[in-house]
């Protein structure tokens, strides 16, 4: 939860000192330096679905990056008063649709209208094993890593919740973490969605025991995401909840307007 995060004494001064400007000025010099700015002139397609994402969640677009990376990856860097930033690898690009591409670029515009923001970058830069910035490896050998990944796992359930309110399909959604558990180009058009919530049930079965809890909590303890069987069953549960459906219509509502 962000407001426990915040309510620790002094933690959010801490983590805005260590994530102050100069981390700010490395991160943003990177991708600028090594990644393709998205703009209207540059990659429009992309640029268009990120300002159709921020529209459907009421907020401003954020820059958008492309990265050449062999690794299937989006992240969001933000630093409460600074502009932030999406990054998307062009594996991603080259292995979902268009319709699961615009649902990631959601999800990651859930963190920031969620305001995860300084706890977000932390935990990013502490998954992209950026260590060499000054104090962070001390600060998080002072005990907090365990508590930031169980909210990082959170946070990304939640964010799933924003990806779907966007593609307004479940499937889409769930389709884009069965790819990212073990997708490719090449075999997309025999993976499905039906057979991997199935696995997902297949999991919870076997994880129901004293044993199989005791081993997934060992397990999933120190990820800073919560297994993709697992945010499939999430969000094909939310899919179906009061809530997504309220949700649903008040945005119908708003447009209509």
């Amino acid at each position: 939860n962000t407001l426990l995060l915040r309510a620790i004494p002094g933690l959010n001064e801490i983590g805005r000192a260590l994530l102050g400007s100069v981390t700010e000025q490395i991160m943003l010099l990177e991708n600028i330096g090594t990644s393709v700015l998205v703009s209207k002139n540059q990659l429009p397609e992309l640029h268009k679905m990120m300002v159709e994402a921020a529209g459907i969640l009421n907020i401003e677009p954020p820059d958008l990056y492309v990265r050449q990376s062999p690794v299937p990856n989006a992240y969001t860097l933000a630093i409460s008063g600074k502009k932030p930033f999406v990054v998307i690898h062009t594996s991603l690009v080259e292995l979902l649709t268009r319709n699961e591409l615009q649902a990631v670029l959601a999800h990651e515009l859930g963190h920031l209208k969620c305001d995860h923001g300084v706890w977000l970058t932390f935990a990013n830069l502490l998954t992209l094993g950026a260590y060499s910035v000054p104090g962070l490896g001390g600060f998080i050998a002072q005990s907090l890593e365990e508590q930031l990944f169980r909210w990082l796992r959170a946070a990304e359930l939640t964010c799933d919740r924003a990806a779907l309110l966007v593609a307004q399909d479940p499937k889409v959604v769930i389709s884009v973490l069965m790819k990212l558990a073990g997708g490719c180009p090449s075999m997309a058009d025999q993976l499905s969605v039906d057979a991997f919530l199935e696995q997902a049930r297949s999991y919870d079965k076997a994880a129901s025991s004293p044993v199989g809890w005791y081993i997934r909590n060992a397990q999933t303890r120190q990820l800073s995401h919560p297994l993709p069987v697992l945010r499939a069953r999430e969000i094909d549960e939310w899919s179906r909840s009061n809530e997504y459906r309220s949700l649903l219509k008040r945005a119908t509502q708003m447009s209509a307007v």
